[in-house]
């Protein structure tokens, strides 16, 4: 580990006199780059500095254990020393894990409403107001690509952007499954309904990350359906792209504009072709061992939200929280950080194999 880190230390060293070269200032995107890369080092060579000042105090507090006077003092550093260098020494092997690549993109979350009819429908809002309040915390920005609704508007299906830096990382662990438990507002004997959601998340593919071929779609146009009211278009502005090789299919409705609708679908599309990569990918790996925190089987039931009790537990790493108002309010943030914990230990876990 110490190796590694002089070799992080090395390199940040590298970056930072790099950064000192006037040449580099006539290169914008060049310098973009290394203070990005700067940024990413600094973490992992603080935690190594602060592991370095610890070492050397314990160093220091060793030579003057045969110091009777000072000897108690000595002990009391020694030990404040050893237990700060145990931590950091925790810390830092989590940070020079294996890095996600998609962890800094933008995403794409695909909501859709499962089994429980409207009141599933009405939840699929609810999770999507969520998701929306969310970025609002951290100022990032939500973009709706499509979506359709449904009589009593509720959610059928909606897609939408997170713009922000990290997005990927604070949301890849939603894709799954989503149960509630609660009294619709449509149920006038107070009987608690269970209806599920499903939810997807994508990192947001750039063109250079999938090569689509013009020939492999077909794009159709028709005119936008909905609920009605100022979702129903009186042009054909729809768009419907089918990726022929694979069969995914993708719709876009949202904006009145077939060119804003078309680059929409092609953003879906991509994004939707790069995760199926990555799954083929990492499928021989997933049948071996599964990680205690899955990000990507839509089929398994990740959590349930529990309204009569204010109650919201995550499946996965066996997590319940009694505060279900504050986290539909998009105060995410806590179950976030848990799920992140969790994951990271994991892997640490099985790094250590």
């Amino acid at each position: 580990m110490l190796e590694r880190l002089e070799a992080v230390y090395q390199k940040y060293q590298d970056t930072e006199n790099l950064l000192l070269e006037p040449e580099v200032y006539s290169d914008p995107q060049r310098m973009a780059k290394l203070l990005k890369e700067q940024k990413d080092l600094s973490v992992v060579v603080g935690a190594y500095r602060a592991y370095k000042d610890f070492e050397e105090q314990a160093n220091s507090a060793s030579e003057l254990l045969g110091d009777t006077e000072l000897r108690e003092m000595a002990q009391d550093e020694l030990r404040e020393a050893k237990e700060g260098m145990e931590r950091l020494e925790t810390e830092i092997r989590m940070l020079l894990l294996p890095k996600d690549l998609d962890d800094e993109k933008n995403v794409i979350v695909e909501i859709r409403g499962g089994a429980g009819g409207e009141e599933a429908a009405l939840f699929a809002g609810s999770l999507y107001r969520m998701y929306s309040m969310y970025p609002e915390r951290k100022r990032w920005k939500s973009e709706v690509l499509n979506l359709n609704e449904t009589e009593l508007g509720g959610i059928k299906e909606i897609s939408f952007m997170i713009e922000g830096e990290g997005a990927y990382s604070r949301f890849k662990f939603e894709s799954g499954v989503h149960r509630v438990q609660r009294v619709p507002d449509t149920e006038a004997s107070g009987r608690i309904h269970t209806s599920t959601v499903t939810v997807a998340v994508l990192p947001e593919a750039k063109e250079v990350d999938v090569e689509i071929n013009p020939n492999d779609l077909d794009i159709t146009t028709c005119r936008a359906s909905g609920a009605g009211g100022q979702h129903i278009n009186k042009t054909d502005s729809a768009i419907r792209i089918v990726h022929i090789p694979t069969g995914i299919a993708v719709e876009c409705q949202d904006e009145r504009s077939q060119f804003k609708n078309r680059d929409r679908a092609m953003r879906i599309l991509r994004s939707k072709l790069l995760d199926m990569k990555r799954e083929e990918q990492s499928s021989a790996i997933a049948s071996e061992r599964k990680s205690q925190v899955g990000t990507g089987d839509r089929s398994e039931r990740i959590r349930t939200y529990n309204f009569p009790q204010g109650r919201l537990t995550d499946h996965r790493i066996n997590l319940t929280l009694y505060r279900l108002g504050e986290i539909i309010d998009g105060d995410l943030e806590e179950l976030i950080n848990e799920l992140i914990a969790a994951s990271q230990a994991e892997k640490l876990r099985m790094s250590e194999q």
